[in-house]
């Protein structure tokens, strides 16, 4: 995403006015699309529908903001029936933050017959030119109120000045828009988003065949004496790429590998991890790395976070799920055998790293267990990304280079973004991310960690939270239905049998998220809206589990 601001809006909802004043707050280039076409065309807007007619008016619509979206730092005035074409929200969505700018029938009549009346005003559009304009407005406004719902941000412009509707977009902007694509000197090509902490910012790097240059961008962004790469088997070939790569970089290096699997999340790897350090004298400014999936990366994480009271520490992930979720965030950990994740911190790496190339090394099974991750990205925050792989669902799992690497991007901006809102899951944002999580980590501790992958496990785990959602009249038929078919698109199971539905239950007592008592589930209050709920009763869990596990 781009630092481009979209607003748009029924005409008289005050896009331009609103548009220069945000424009000359962040001191950006203003863009009205309509004056670009104007400026393009020679003629005027009416003239274009009257003389060649409203498809190849919306035409140059299109070229306009495919255009626009090739800029920056950009605040741009859409015409207000812009955002009705899917084509056009899509691109706007994936470039920018998208405002709405939404006001009373009668308040737009007003501001229209009041801009009509001044010297060298505005000709109405020939949409309005009607013997009733405001049954005609109310009636556009009826057909166009879907899409421009679906916008980011929407201000009620009513009662407000310009200054004010301005200051509005301004601060939500700041707040819930700002793209994380601006890094640190250094960050290099490939950046998808950059994670802003209390301790400092870091860039998350997604590209194709961009392992080898690890060491190049490390020393971009620090200076560390030593790095200590940590992997397992199933990731060595890819360690290995890592430390010749650290190594061109001038940076001296060492290897230490795990078992693979969850049972190395655990105080005796730690321990012996822990021991390997001391043995080579690693010093806080050092730098540890992470290569490997979610294991690797908790498991490192952790250790750096304590040895030492804590010394530098970068991912680069080499599983789906880690790329998208785990990761991202500074969330480390390892188990106990009451459940997992129970012992951890919270330790922010230096940099990320994702060679989307790394994912064809898979087995078949592990990478169709990380699109649980993605898809779950879509349906707690983002039913674009929903969209576009319910479409694109061929391409993607066959890892087809620029379908595959988008989504992972598109993940990984959206985790950044959550993390950088709510670093440490204080403010019931970060813990929307956590959908499925809590049954599907019970359902790992109750088969003891081996049977089913975290994503698998997540999978069913979604399908119960659904049902809760459907239960409590938070989701409706079609909408579960439609979650059920996506992941079965994607080769995930939505059922488990021969697990034990009443130790599953009894598990989630223990989950991270409980509070006071109350186990705080994530829910789905409609697809892309995820909410949390602690008043949900006992029997409907029960009932919600026993339906896809037996």
């Amino acid at each position: 995403m781009k630092s481009i601001i979209f607003i748009t809006g029924f005409s008289g909802s005050g896009k331009t006015a609103v548009g220069r004043e945000v424009a000359q707050r962040l001191g950006w280039t203003f863009v009205d699309t309509d004056d670009e076409i104007v400026g393009a065309e020679g003629r005027p807007i009416e003239a274009i529908f009257r003389e060649d007619s409203e498809s190849r008016f919306r035409e140059l619509e299109r070229e306009c903001l495919a255009s626009v979206c090739r800029g920056d730092r950009q605040v741009v005035s859409t015409g207000g029936g812009m955002v009705t074409d899917e084509r056009n929200r899509r691109l706007m969505e994936e470039s920018g933050f998208v405002v709405c700018l939404e006001a009373r029938s009668e308040t737009i009549l007003r501001r229209l017959s009041e801009r009509a009346d001044e010297p060298g005003g505005p000709v109405v559009r020939p949409m309005l030119e009607a013997s009733e304009p405001l049954a005609r407005i109310e009636a556009l406004k009826s057909e166009r109120q879907a899409s421009y719902a679906l916008a980011r941000w929407t201000v009620h412009t009513d009662r407000l000045a310009v200054a004010e509707v301005a200051a509005e977009v301004v601060r939500a902007w700041t707040e819930h828009g700002r793209p994380l694509t601006s890094g640190p000197s250094g960050a290099g090509d490939d950046l998808a988003a950059t994670v802003r902490t209390s301790s400092g910012e870091y860039p998350v790097w997604v590209g194709w065949g961009s392992l080898e240059g690890l060491g190049k961008r490390v020393k971009g962004i620090m200076s560390p004496g030593a790095a200590y790469v940590v992997s397992d088997e199933g990731a060595y070939r890819h360690a290995r790429r890592a430390q010749a790569s650290l190594e061109a970089g001038g940076i001296p290096s060492h290897l230490f590998l795990v078992p693979q699997g969850e049972s190395s999340k655990s105080l005796a790897t730690a321990q012996h991890l822990y021991r390997w350090l001391a043995g080579r004298r690693a010093e806080r400014g050092h730098l540890l790395v992470a290569v490997g999936g979610g294991v690797v990366g908790d498991l490192a994480g952790y250790v750096a976070a304590t040895f030492l009271r804590g010394i530098q520490f970068g991912q680069v992930p080499t599983t789906l799920l880690a790329m998208v979720d785990a990761a991202v965030g500074g969330k480390t950990a390892i188990d106990l055998p009451e459940g997992k994740n129970l012992v951890g911190a919270f330790h922010q790496p230096r940099f990320v790293l994702a060679d989307v190339q790394a994912l064809e090394s898979l087995p078949p099974r592990e990478l169709t267990s990380g699109w649980a991750e993605v898809l779950k990205h879509g349906l707690v925050l983002d039913e674009g990304l929903l969209r576009r792989l319910e479409e694109n669902r061929d391409a993607a799992v066959s890892l087809e280079r620029k379908v595959s690497t988008d989504v992972i991007r598109w993940c990984a901006a959206i985790k950044a973004d959550v993390v950088s809102r709510d670093e440490v899951e204080t403010k019931g944002l970060r813990v929307l991310l956590n959908y499925g999580h809590t049954i599907g980590h019970a359902m790992e501790a109750v088969t003891g960690y081996a049977r089913f992958f975290h994503g698998e496990a997540v999978s069913v785990g979604m399908m119960a939270a659904a049902n809760i959602s459907s239960a409590l009249g938070m989701l409706s038929a079609e909408e579960v239905e439609r979650q059920r078919s996506v992941l079965e698109a994607f080769g995930l199971p939505v059922s488990a049998e021969e697990v034990d539905a009443e130790a599953v239950t009894r598990a989630t007592a223990v989950d991270k998220k409980t509070e006071g008592g109350a186990i705080r589930w994530v829910l789905l209050d409609g697809i892309g809206h995820a909410v949390t709920r602690t008043d949900v009763p006992p029997d409907v869990v029960e009932r919600a589990a026993a339906a896809v596990l037996g």
